[in-house]
This record gives C-alpha cells, structure tokens and sequence, in this order.
C-alpha cells in the first residue's frame, strides 16, 4: 500500500519535480541538463541542415547591412533575394521540419511525459498524396515554425549554460589555477583575485554556480518544452475521439431535426394549401354552372378554374420533392417506383428490400435516385435509365447496409466539379456516413452506386 501510494506522489514532469524542495536530489535536473545540452547540438544542426533555405535572407541582410549607403541602387536585387528565401522556405522547409518535429517530440520525454501525439493527419497513398497532405495541414507549418524558433532558444541556451558553467569552473579552480601560476590574476566583475588564499571563498560558493546551474537549466528546459508542446503536439487522441462523438451526436440531432422539420412543411402543404386549392377549383367549377356558356364571365372563371388546376399540380410536385407521401406511407420500392413513372427517361426499377429501412435511410436513398434522374433529364442525354435498390448484409451482427445503383446509356463524362449536383449529393451521403462511388467515362454508361448503413447514423468516413 506504502509502495503505491509513494509511486503515485512521484512527479511526472520537470515542472513538478521543480516545485519540490527534494529536486536536486531526484534525476530530474539531469534530465532537465541533458535536455538543454542535446539542443544546443540539434539547434546546431538544424541551422546547418537549413541553411541553403534562408541563405538568401543572409546574403540581402549582409548586402543592407554593409552598403546602407547605396540602398536605392540595391533594392530591386534585395526584393528579389527576400522573394527567393521565400519561396525556399516554402518549398522546402517541412521537409526538415517534419524529422526535426518528429525527434523533438521524443527529446519531450525527458521533461514530460507522453504521450506526445504531432496532429498529422494520415495520408492517401503515394508521395503526391504525401506532399498534398503534409503541405495543407496546420500541423507542418507549426513544426516549421518551430525550425525557426529553435536556433535563437538553443543560442539562449548556450550562453547562458555555458556562462554559468564556465563561471563556476574557474570558481572552483580558482586556488589551484593561482597557485600553479603565481604571476596570474582572476577577475570576476569588480573584483580581482591574484592569491591563492583570496581564491579559497571562491572554491568553498562554487557549488551555490552548480545548484544555480542546475535550477537554471531546468527553468530552460521547461520554457523550451512548454513551446515545443505548443507548436508541435497535437490534442491527446481521447480529446479527438470525444469531440468527434460530440459531433456524431450533434450532427444526428441536426439530421432528425431536419427530418422532422421537412416532413412538417410537407404535412401542411399536403393538408393546407393544396385543400384549399382544391376547394377554389371546385368552387370556381360550381360558380360556372351559374354563368351564361362561352360568356365572358364564364371564359375568366374558367381561366380561373385552370390557373387554380395548374397551381395544384405544381403545389403536388413540390410536396413530391420535399418529402413524398408514398415514401411515409409504403416505403422505398413504391416511393422508387412512382419516381420511374414520373421521370423523364424511360427508367426501370428493380428492388430486392425484405422490409422497412430506417426513415434516414429511405429519405437518403429516395432523394440521391431523384437528383441522379434529374441530372440524366439535364445533362446524359440517356435512352434508358436502371435503378437498382437491394440490401447487402453486414460482416458483423449490424443489419448491414442499402446499396443503390442509378446507371444510364447517356454520353457519360459527369464531373462533380461541373455543377451538376454531384457534390451536393456525395455530401448528403456523407452525412449519413454513407459512400458513393462514380463511374462516368466519355461515351457512357455513367454508373452511380451509394452504399448506405443502416444502423444509427454513424460517424462520416475519414473524419
């Protein structure tokens, strides 16, 4: 019991270890020493590693700094100098940034503890995937920045460890020094030492440089690590997994409140406006049988009548759009095939579904059908059009998965980036941590397939 509760009080990281009075008698502040020394050595080579890329900036600072004189004459040269550096930097600098972030991480375990997570994103394969990722996340130009920021904190290091050190060895080796040179004489600040026996004082604080030393090195080495966690760990991976079930969460409530609201505009304009429509029809129908036949009046209400028969068709069609009845009442194979009847297109319908889906996935796989019949009514130029609508079981206990299929004999060549409502489409199935898949070379056929899960509305692929 002793033991565990011994274990559980012993500091995790080098600021803890400093606010505690037992903390030149642990290993910490050798830790936090040889922390501070290995940046020097890793500043050191990251300035040679990097210096081809800010060699430019060098050269115009030395060109402004030795010829202030003759600064007109050298300005396009210097604006053509900073625009080189630049695009060095840009081209080049995450390619030693990104070891360098990786090897800093590892020096963190000795002030902190880990994990230490760098917030890189994993990237598609092939190098080109490689660079698109890495050149457009936030996480690369973090770790470039610390590129730069770590030669002047290894500089800072350098001369204020070596100071101390220095400063303390002459200390301590003040007598020995004075007496093997009798001639000599040691100055600190103010003060000259010329005699062995002026030197002992010095000898017997020296340690009082070594515990400064060590306090010191240890206030270093906690400020670099409080920057290199800044800029080169990203949020702990539990963080990520809670705020993207939040976000899951979120984003089901957003989707059944969507439903919810839809079905309610179509529920109103069904049992509303589209009544009302058709008690003005029949009223106008009835307010004819009271007029003279093929008198003015007679001509307007029938106009009239017409106006008000042209109005609830397209009332109809918009109901149909927003949240079809059919779909509610009989499910997706009815709600599919009233679709077919009122395509454009010739469109046959096959559908292997056992039973009812859930309402997102009905909804999901009514409205990709009637986007992709739309897009062959607007753009194919298709004869022919077959949807194909069928359940595929899932490997583990799930109820598996609605998979849909929209394929036509148009001229083919749908591109999302055209407009066309393919992107629109591929994130509303993403919504519903859905897939969809596009096939369309030049020429025809062009083939959509979504795969749709019918589970609870899980999180979206890839996020």
């Amino acid at each position: 019991m002793t033991t565990i509760d011994t274990a559980s009080r012993r500091p995790g990281s080098l600021a803890q270890a400093m606010a505690r009075p037992r903390f030149l008698l642990t290993v910490w502040p050798w830790r936090a020493l040889a922390h501070s020394a290995t940046t020097v050595l890793v500043g050191a080579a990251v300035a040679v590693a990097a210096f081809p890329l800010y060699l430019p900036w060098v050269l115009v600072l030395g060109t402004v700094a030795t010829r202030p004189w003759d600064t007109a004459r050298i300005g396009e040269l210097s604006l053509a100098g900073f625009a080189v550096g630049l695009v060095m930097i840009a081209a080049f600098s995450p390619w030693v940034a990104l070891p360098l972030g990786a090897l800093e991480r590892r020096r963190l375990g000795l002030v902190s503890a880990g994990p230490f997570n760098g917030g890189h994103r994993p990237p598609p394969p092939g190098l080109w995937g490689w660079i698109r990722t890495r050149y457009t996340e936030g996480a690369t130009w973090r770790e470039v920045a610390y590129m730069f920021l770590l030669l002047p904190v290894s500089c800072l290091v350098l001369a204020v460890l070596s100071t101390l050190a220095s400063t303390g060895a002459v200390m301590a080796l003040a007598p020995f020094l004075l007496h093997t040179e009798p001639d000599s004489a040691i100055a600190l600040g103010a003060y000259t030492i010329t005699t062995p026996e002026q030197a002992i004082p010095l000898a017997v604080v020296s340690p009082v440089l070594l515990v400064l030393l060590l306090y010191t090195s240890g206030i270093l080495a906690q400020g670099h690590a409080v920057i290199a966690r800044a800029l080169l760990v990203g949020p702990p991976r539990e963080e990520l997994r809670a705020e993207l079930t939040e976000v899951t969460e979120s984003r089901a409530r957003l989707v059944n409140a969507f439903e919810y609201e839809r079905r309610r505009i179509e529920r109103d304009l069904h049992d509303g406006a589209q009544q009302r429509l058709v008690a003005l029809s029949m009223d106008l129908g009835l307010a004819r049988l009271d007029l003279d036949e093929s008198s003015e009046a007679d001509q307007r209400v029938a106009a009239a009548q017409t106006t008000a028969n042209d109005l609830i068709d397209e009332l109809r069609g918009l109901v149909r759009g927003i949240h079809p009845r059919v779909l509610t009442d009989r499910g997706l194979p009815a709600a599919l095939a009233e679709l077919a009847d009122h395509a454009r297109v010739p469109t046959r319908v096959d559908t292997e579904i056992p039973g009812r889906l859930p309402a997102h996935v009905e909804g999901t796989a009514y409205f990709v059908v009637a986007e992709a019949l739309t897009n062959v009514h607007k753009h194919a130029r298709a004869s022919a059009v077959t949807v194909r609508a069928l359940m595929v079981p899932d490997d583990g206990p799930g109820p598996g998965a609605l998979v849909v299929e929209v394929t036509d004999d148009g001229a083919g060549g749908a591109d999302p980036a055209g407009g066309s409502g393919l992107t629109g489409l591929r994130d509303r199935v993403a919504v519903m941590g859905g897939i969809m898949d596009l096939s369309s070379p030049a020429g025809g056929p062009t083939r959509i397939r979504v795969e749709l899960p019918c589970g609870p509305i899980p999180p979206t692929p890839g996020l």
